[in-house]
């Protein structure tokens, strides 16, 4: 067989390779069940269906054309508070009123072989993610009180796929995807001069490298969210050492423990104002049909586990996991308290807060930017929404549409909703990764909502003895018969 002639079969060969992997992943499975019954309290789970290729829907980000902006929930105005920045993910607001927000991207690595690396690369690039990490922490500010930044300053390049960011104590925290590093800064100052200091070390990169933190409200402790490397554990569980959980730092000790794990992709944090407790979104596992699994936002008490890998929402078993189950776990996994949608890609999470103008008819929840599917069919997400909770302190009902119509209808999308966060003026900031913009949302003829009153009760009284067998105290009939006291 001459030259010429192996050239053309071998190029035939990867022609008829290239269009089965087309063929297999746009054979994508079609949504059953409507999404919004896959959402809140107590959500519809189906059956699963495990997928041999990926379910891809992955929508091209195209940009707003000028003067567009994001539908807003009726009584709400949008605006564009700043744009022109190179993809803006985590948005953080200071004391004094100044905007911070971390300009980033995946960081780099050494690129997939084969076919699969061949179209991973084209879905990130048809998502809008591809290309190197800008590295920047940039400073924006209103001074003119018109709603939209009209001074930007670069803090620092100091960085390396930076996402979180905190700051107490004349200190600013940033996570990068491999360490908790800090800087001192002083509100008010337009530059970073100093090296950073580094903190802890956190699992570098992987699949899931954005690290978000927080400040506990005494400023002594601050938590770090890092997402699982795999779908479920299928790299083998030694490289998910540390991962798929938050980390409790201790600032005067600078000891840190696991706080809450079995979280595959933990993301936004924040404290519940009426129970103090910390609370968080989390990306769900892939792979069993567009139906499973929703994304949540749930409490993480100390010691929590979610399942992941060996189970999700609760007790249900993933038997495509291979790694051997921890013994403890069926009856020690937690159920989240509220389902998102599956694939929604929940990110940025807030609750209500004083001073905020949005509403009354916002005036008690959590607002969350879900990123939007890209294994979906139809797509989820790419948008932002709120969920009220009770007096109590607990979600309740379905989520809210707060912006809306990111998505075009014809495969494309205007933008992806990525992190929230509250302006000085009480106005709801989103950040938009993939159009470059951070959105200005606010009711405005909203006064500045009220101080949120924290909700607290009596402690049980001790028991004197032990009796009968204490499994009861968890049982049905024992709860009727001994109500809690508050």
């Amino acid at each position: 067989m001459s030259l010429i002639k192996k050239l053309l079969v071998a190029l035939l060969v990867l022609i008829l390779v290239g269009g089965v992997a087309g063929y297999l992943l746009l054979q994508g499975d079609e949504a059953e069940v409507p999404l919004a019954d896959v959402t809140g309290t107590d959500p519809t789970l189906a059956a699963p269906d495990a997928e041999s290729f990926p379910t891809v829907n992955v929508l091209k980000p195209i940009g707003w054309e000028d003067g567009q902006v994001p539908t807003a929930a009726e009584g709400l105005q949008v605006q564009r508070f700043a744009d022109g920045l190179e993809h803006p993910r985590v948005v953080h607001t200071l004391p004094n009123g100044d905007v911070l927000v971390t300009l980033t991207r995946a960081p780099a690595k050494e690129e997939s072989g084969g076919i699969r690396g061949w179209i991973e690369g084209l879905l990130f690039e048809r998502a809008g993610a591809a290309g190197p990490s800008p590295n920047q922490l940039v400073l924006l500010r209103d001074t003119n009180g018109d709603g939209s930044a009209d001074q930007r300053s670069v803090l620092t390049e100091n960085l390396d796929s930076p996402s979180g960011i905190a700051w107490g104590d004349d200190t600013l925290y940033i996570a990068n995807h491999d360490a908790l590093v800090s800087f001192p800064y002083r509100l008010g100052a337009s530059a970073i001069t100093s090296e950073p200091r580094k903190l802890m070390d956190l699992p570098p990169g992987g699949g899931h490298w954005m690290r978000n933190i927080i400040l506990d409200p005494d400023g002594e402790r601050i938590y770090v969210a890092v997402g699982s490397v795999s779908n479920i554990g299928d790299q083998g569980m030694e490289v998910e050492q540390g991962r798929a959980a938050i980390h409790e730092y201790n600032l005067e000790t600078g000891v840190s423990r696991i706080f809450a794990q079995g979280l595959r992709n933990p993301n936004g944090l924040d404290w519940n104002p009426w129970s103090g407790e910390l609370w968080t979104t989390v990306n769900e596992r892939d792979m069993l049909g567009s139906d499973l699994v929703p994304d949540y936002l749930t409490n993480v008490p100390v010691g929590a586990h979610y399942g992941w890998p060996w189970l999700y929402w609760g007790d249900r078993v993933d038997e495509r996991v291979e790694a051997p189950r921890p013994q403890y776990l069926s009856n020690y996994t937690r159920t989240p308290e509220y389902a998102l949608g599956p694939h929604v890609a929940a990110l940025g999470l807030v609750f209500s807060e004083q001073g905020n103008r949005m509403g009354s008819r916002f005036g008690r929840g959590a607002f969350i930017a879900r990123h939007g599917s890209w294994n979906r069919v139809p797509a989820s997400g790419y948008d932002v929404v709120y969920v009220a909770f009770d007096e109590r302190g607990n979600p309740q009902g379905k989520p809210v549409p707060i912006l809306t119509d990111f998505i075009t209808g014809d495969g494309t999308t205007r933008g992806r909703p990525t992190w929230v966060d509250w302006a000085a003026d009480g106005a709801l900031l989103v950040s938009d990764d993939t159009a470059g913009i951070i959105w200005r949302v606010i009711a405005p003829n909203a006064q500045p909502a009220a101080e949120i009153q924290r909700v607290r009760g009596e402690s049980l009284p001790p028991q004197s003895e032990l009796r009968g067998d204490p499994a009861d105290a968890f049982s049905e009939e024992f709860a009727r018969e001994n109500p809690p006291q508050f």
